[in-house]
């Protein structure tokens, strides 16, 4: 019989996830497992599993694996990496107050500060078709694209993944599930992509909903937020520091050097602590 398996349930901003020190315990994630613990009804209930383990590389801190819902993976997740490094810090994995982790999405680094505010320091965004990756004739900053009988102008960018960024002037009565669904699942986008629906109230506040790829719509995205924030900036519609109201809470995205990262500031909580036997049923 092998021996149970710790995990942490954590949230930012109601977006929330398993988490696993892979460091301490090894961990092999199987997909099907995965959509199972998933489960809000069968199973733990989360968007994401993060998993922390050791660097491949001398000059990270940590290795950094984000998994979707449904098992798939997922390149970056901001929110989540408020939550791990939280996680690191309270679980004794280190004591600095600067982390640095290595994710399939690139590099990022987050740091404490006053208040119980965690800043990550994203990748720069890349409007390059190839890197999204994004297949489409048209050639402008938006795209039409067709979703659920209806035309929408979506701006495609990569966070270190996939984003689609569509802006309305009223989002609060959106179908998300029906729109996000659809254009998450868009031909023009082979790897499918996280959608952001973004209202803006003024240059330096904005609403946003986002349908997660392999997830569904969440309380809060934290790579949807910056790609809805630089968007925002590329298009002349807001300045270089934005406050993102999402329904489970505030994001503060900055991006001040255009050839620099990314800030992403936000809080990070642990709910509780548990264990789980992997060769029984949940």
């Amino acid at each position: 019989m092998s021996n149970p398996l710790t995990f942490y349930k954590m949230h930012s901003l109601g977006n929330d996830f398993m988490v696993v020190d892979a460091v301490r315990e090894p961990f092999s994630a199987d997909p099907a497992a995965i959509s199972i613990w998933a489960n809000r009804n069968l199973g733990i209930g989360f968007d994401q599993l993060l998993c922390i383990g050791l660097p491949e590389d001398d000059d990270v801190d940590f290795d950094y694996q984000i998994f979707n819902a449904d098992g798939s993976r997922s390149e970056q997740c901001g929110n989540g990496t408020r939550c791990v490094a939280l996680l690191a810090r309270k679980t004794g994995l280190t004591n600095q107050n600067v982390i640095t982790w290595s994710s399939l999405g690139g590099r990022v680094s987050t740091e404490f500060k006053e208040g119980g505010i965690i800043e990550t320091r994203m990748p720069g965004p890349s409007f390059d078709r190839a890197q999204i990756p994004f297949e489409h004739p048209c050639t402008d900053l938006a795209v039409p694209l067709e979703a659920a009988g209806q035309t929408f102008s979506v701006i495609p960018v990569s966070i270190g993944n996939p984003h689609a960024v569509v802006f309305l002037d009223e989002i609060r009565d959106l179908d998300v599930a029906a729109i996000g669904g659809e254009l998450t699942h868009h031909p023009a986008f082979p790897n499918r992509a996280n959608v952001g629906f973004c209202q803006v109230v003024n240059e330096s506040f904005m609403r946003l909903r986002v349908y997660e790829r392999g997830v569904g719509e969440t309380q809060a995205c934290g790579t949807g937020a910056c790609a809805a924030g630089v968007a925002a900036m590329v298009s002349g519609r807001g300045r270089e520091r934005i406050k993102i109201s999402l329904p489970g809470g505030k994001l503060r995205v900055e991006w001040p050097d255009r050839d620099g990262p990314i800030q992403l500031s936000g809080d990070a909580t642990l709910v509780y602590q548990g264990q789980m036997k992997l060769d029984e049923d949940l």
